[in-house]
């Protein structure tokens, strides 16, 4: 493929249509995280209290429109006004949890069809963190860390509700807050904003906006499907973040004041000896 096709190719998948297909990978996704999260007791939680399985399974599909409107001043419940959306967010809740002999789930955990619905997933990610960091873009248009924030959290707003999802539940788990332990998710969605605000506001990418669109697409699909499901690594990042913080956020320091120390014990104990 030569450079004018790909780039042809990388201007229709920028017009690529959400819904349905994507959307019904997006929510298959989030039904599955929630029963996952719900554990061995998950079908008897879904048979005693569907109301609030219903409920926790809404606010992870929706949880990222939900949370970046109620920063910018806009309804939180806006998302939810797309009745098509969460209709096929409510039939796939209801495939993951109540189908007979759990077909639904069974065929949605096979991992062929897993990895297909976790590429489309990312598709959707990356329109999502795209849309995030445009929207934010208009109402700021100087305001860089807003619009890293809203496209962050329009990638990847389940995991910074987890705490009140799992609250609808009846769990309280205030350690699980995304900023405490932020998944690498979090951190690619922050990478993603970062390139997307640098393409729109700079002139440090030079590239065609169809082309760093589908870079990101392959950033997503490379290291959350790829490396994750396929070769077990979950956080591809520790190592380069292992080295910045030793470097600026006192690694060197602790190391050096501990070494440090250790040398004056040393010396002491030594003279004690004498």
């Amino acid at each position: 493929m030569d450079a004018e096709s790909f780039l042809e190719f990388a201007s229709q998948v920028t017009k690529w249509k959400m819904y349905p297909y994507f959307d019904v990978a997006h929510s298959v996704l989030c039904a599955l995280h929630v029963r996952d999260d719900l554990g061995p007791g998950a079908l008897a939680f879904s048979r005693k209290h569907p109301i609030s399985c219903w409920l926790s399974t809404m606010l992870v599909v929706f949880a990222g429109g939900m949370l970046s409107a109620a920063l910018l001043g806009e309804p939180p419940l806006a998302p939810l006004k797309n009745t098509q959306q969460l209709v096929i967010a409510s039939a796939v809740w209801y495939l993951v949890f109540y189908t007979p002999f759990d077909i639904g789930y069974s065929i949605a955990k096979f991992l062929p069809v897993k990895l297909v619905f976790s590429v489309m997933k990312e598709i959707y990610r990356c329109k999502k963190v795209h849309d995030g960091v445009l929207h934010a873009a208009k109402l700021y248009p100087n305001a860089y860390i807003i619009m890293i924030l809203i496209g962050t959290l329009k990638g990847n707003g389940a995991s910074f509700t987890k705490i009140i999802e799992r609250l609808l539940r009846g769990v309280w788990t205030p350690t699980s807050i995304e900023t405490l332990q932020p998944s690498f998710t979090t951190k690619a969605c922050i990478i993603a904003s970062v390139v997307f605000v640098l393409d729109i506001k700079s002139d440090l990418i030079s590239a065609p906006h169809a082309f760093v669109y589908v870079f990101v697409i392959g950033f997503f699909i490379y290291f959350k499907v790829f490396s994750s499901m396929i070769l077990g690594i979950h956080e591809p990042m520790l190592p380069f973040e292992n080295l910045i913080c030793a470097i600026f956020f006192g690694g060197i320091f602790d190391y050096t004041t501990k070494a440090f120390k250790s040398t004056k014990d040393e010396k002491v104990d030594t003279k004690k000896k004498d």
